[in-house]
């Protein structure tokens, strides 16, 4: 095992007009915008593949676009999570993976699975869900064979390199704090999301090998940033779990591990109408010493 954890920082999306000429130096041309995000973060989580399955050349210009080392955590489709609600999902699912996210390669992090407040703890329809879940690359690409007509004639279903591949869960019912669901998700090792938010339970319970932590606004979703004073709590929170010390400061439903062992972390800002995430975010990184991979090629 590992001494210390890798800490992934940056921010949910990266196509916003706002921060043209705020956070994007003004000129800046929108084919570049990720490359830059490339020189400030070492991650970024993609939001368009909630809304729509995206395409194979996407994948492969986001990937090429950013530097060595860079790592982009992925959403899974709604359509699995908000409209069919985890029934008779198999075949979206083959098709999310045909989509392309192995064209990612080694850029491929976490895929977040976002569940609606309407939705409630189902434990046998959940139970199901993430028993299909793949947790390789190879297991992935084997189940993107699978997909539908839909697919057809533009599925990514190239040879890729077998790799872990994690998976995480943001809840935003009270019906999921219950430790039966915590047990659930560290049956399966999927990583229960820490959810920074005033609307929704924040859950810090340990469940995979790694930390996923989403940040949408401490005080008003999606609208409030944060003071340096919740930014040195959040520093703290997170060095603890990339070290492998014990992190007791937050709300739990079994209790903080006291043995937890170095994990990785991922956080991603996800407030004020994303204009202050890239502030933010920045802010985070510096505190705990956490830099961009390097300058993306030009």
């Amino acid at each position: 095992m590992r001494a210390t954890g890798h800490i992934r920082i940056g921010v949910s999306g990266w196509r916003y007009p706002p921060w043209r000429g705020n956070f994007y130096p003004t000129g800046l041309a929108q084919a570049r915008e990720l490359a830059h995000c490339g020189t400030v973060f070492n991650s970024l989580e993609i939001n368009g593949s909630f809304y729509s399955l995206q395409r194979p050349e996407s994948f492969r210009s986001w990937a090429a676009a950013t530097p060595p080392g860079f790592v982009f955590a992925l959403k899974g489709p709604r359509y699995i999570t908000l409209m069919l609600k985890l029934r008779n999902v198999e075949t979206p699912l083959a098709n999310f993976f045909a989509s392309g996210p192995l064209a990612l390669g080694d850029k491929l992090g976490p895929v977040l699975w976002q569940f609606p407040e309407r939705f409630g703890f189902d434990p046998e329809r959940l139970e199901a869900f993430l028993a299909m879940l793949p947790h390789t690359t190879g297991a992935a690409l084997a189940l993107a064979r699978q997909h539908d007509q839909r697919l057809a004639g533009r599925a990514w279903l190239q040879p890729v390199a077998d790799r872990p591949l994690r998976h995480a869960v943001e809840i935003r019912s009270r019906s999921f704090v219950d430790a039966a669901f915590v047990a659930m998700l560290r049956r399966h090792c999927v990583a229960l999301v820490c959810a920074d938010t005033v609307d929704w339970p924040r859950l810090m319970d340990l469940s995979a090998d790694f930390v996923y932590v989403r940040l949408h606004g401490s005080t008003e979703l999606y609208r409030s940033a944060y003071s340096d004073a919740e930014l040195d709590r959040w520093a703290g929170r997170i060095a603890a779990w990339a070290s492998g010390r014990p992190m007791r400061d937050g709300t739990f439903v079994t209790g903080p591990d006291e043995a937890p062992g170095p994990r990785d972390v991922y956080v991603y800002f996800d407030n004020t109408d994303k204009l202050a995430a890239p502030d933010n975010a920045i802010a985070l990184m510096r505190r705990l010493g956490v830099g961009a991979c390097f300058p993306a090629a030009a």
